[in-house]
């Protein structure tokens, strides 16, 4: 049997070791931390400058293709309109020469009719 005290001293001798125990382990994290922040600041502030870097280059770059786009859907309306125009000459073309087909069709047999009765 253990009395009151004892116990109390023993849990208190308990709570001291757990206690060093937890600062060492935080020591160690803290250690590894400071040294990931120290070795790994360079590469940070070097990525960070890269990525300024190549925003200012792609902010005309952006500037740029927003131009050429509205350039190109403009040029395709363009476009668009001189295909109708050119569809619309088609048709009256082939309708044109549909007519004059007509035409020459109803001369040539009237010629040849002409013909075989002068031939004859």
């Amino acid at each position: 049997l253990q009395n009151p005290i004892r116990k109390v001293v023993n849990m208190l001798q308990a709570m001291q070791k757990k206690v060093t125990e937890e600062g060492a382990l935080a020591e160690e994290l803290h250690e590894k931390y400071m040294c990931y922040c120290k070795n790994s600041g360079g590469d940070l502030a070097a990525s960070v400058e890269a990525a300024e870097t190549k925003l200012g280059e792609l902010g005309p770059a952006i500037e740029a293709a927003i131009s050429q786009k509205a350039q190109l859907e403009k040029d395709l309306v363009s476009h668009e309109a001189e295909k109708n125009a050119a569809k619309a000459a088609v048709k009256e073309a082939k309708a044109l020469r549909e007519k004059e087909k007509a035409a020459f069709d109803k001369e040539f047999a009237e010629l040849k009719v002409n013909y075989e009765s002068v031939s004859k």
